[in-house]
């Protein structure tokens, strides 16, 4: 049976998902990495990048590590080799410290079920000059399960962008996926997840960071894809003088509905936290964001900042927040908002009245409310596959 009565629950309506075809798990059929588009492919940063995995319908069809990697006695590949070529690694980190199979009903479904994934893991004091990237596509109907293992050891650094799309023709799919991002002391990370899964695809995903104490993690999440996603995403703070900061973007229209479930967690003194996530919705879109900041006691010197600002661009969309705050400590700022708004007509006419014709003149207000966080993702080709969501959503 689906949760139905956990509060985190209780607002998402799945009643219209097809269980039959869309839980069936998928037998890989003729992959090959030509079926996936080019943008997917891309390097994140310049024209070479440290690695690229690339899996079609849980098969992997494209497995290129730079020497560059492998000689800093990194590790990239697939998480089925990982288990058995990297025992000791996978035993330590996966499942056991980030997401836990008990962290709720697909959690579960996750650990007992996943077919495809991959892990990186940067030693000790190692930097990954080139960007690591993993591409998720889907061809099939039916169930995905993939699972994302990152480790990024004490002193060590990398960027990592992972990809999970889909073709458009398959119907009554799911994806049921697991991120772990565990970040050791005085590590950095940079994380980029991007999901453009097609509109009959229903995401249920658990993501969870691990930062270590003096370290950085900065996380980048776009959602455009899926009829439905609920996706819990949480960030544990549990060195002293760590940072995260999470940027995140969503663009829903037609019927869709992202249902979005933050959760930074201070659990270390001086520690800080930054989420900020912007959205818009038109059509007969649904949204639904729920943030929390939580503190153990006596974690004083903890600054958690959070908000979610949405645009509602039409009359039968509906957009929701829910901040929240549980501080458990006296010396700490902490704080929380939601914002809501519509295209101003005002401004709207302004721009026609100079020429610009009515969708372009909308393009144009839409592109100003989500540069605030365009400008905090640090990747040109991240914010441009971001920009280019917006144009496809509003012009059509």
């Amino acid at each position: 049976p689906m949760p139905r009565l956990e509060e985190e629950w209780r607002r998402t309506d799945y009643s219209h998902i097809h269980w039959t075809d869309a839980s069936t798990v998928v037998t890989p059929n003729g992959a090959i990495v030509a079926d996936v588009p080019q943008k997917n492919l891309e390097p994140l940063i310049g024209d070479r990048q440290g690695g690229l995995l690339v899996f079609v319908d849980g098969k992997l069809v494209h497995n290129e590590v730079a020497d560059e990697l492998t000689s800093q006695g990194i590790i990239f590949k697939d998480l089925r080799a990982a288990v058995k070529e990297n025992e000791d690694i996978v035993k330590q980190y996966l499942m056991t410290q980030a997401v836990k199979p008990e962290d709720g009903k697909f959690a579960s479904l996750n650990a007992a079920l996943w077919d495809h994934g991959i892990l990186i893991y940067v030693p000790k004091g190692v930097v990954a000059e080139l960007p690591i990237h993993a591409v998720m596509y889907n061809k099939q109907s039916g169930g995905h399960l993939a699972h994302v293992l990152v480790v990024v050891e004490e002193n060590a650094q990398a960027t990592v962008q992972v990809d999970y799309a889909s073709a458009e023709g398959p119907t009554h799919s799911s994806y049921v996926g697991a991120t772990e991002l565990i970040v050791g002391d005085a590590a950095n990370l940079r994380y980029v997840a991007l999901q453009e899964w097609n509109r009959e695809t229903y995401e249920f995903s658990h993501q969870r960071a691990l930062v270590g104490a003096s370290a950085n993690l900065d996380w980048v999440i776009g959602n455009m894809g899926t009829r439905l996603t609920k996706a819990f995403i949480e960030v544990d703070i549990v060195g002293t003088g760590a940072n995260a900061r999470v940027s995140g973007f969503f663009f829903a229209d037609k019927n869709q509905f992202f249902d979005l479930d933050t959760q930074q967690n201070h659990n270390a003194p001086l520690t800080t936290s930054d989420l900020l996530f912007k959205g818009a919705a038109k059509d007969q879109a649904r949204t639904l964001w729920q943030g929390m900041i939580k503190s153990l006691p006596k974690m004083q010197k903890i600054d958690g900042y959070q908000v979610c600002r949405n645009l509602v661009l039409s009359r039968d969309a509906r957009m929701d927040s829910i901040p929240g705050l549980e501080i458990e400590a006296d010396d700490v700022a902490c704080s929380h908002a939601a914002t809501f708004g519509t295209l101003e007509e005002e401004l709207i006419f302004y721009l026609m009245a100079r020429g610009i014709p009515r969708p372009q003149a909308q393009l144009m207000v839409i592109d100003g409310f989500f540069d605030e966080l365009l400008q905090r993702i640090p990747f040109e080709r991240v914010r441009q596959r971001l920009q280019a969501e917006i144009e496809a959503k509003i012009l059509g």
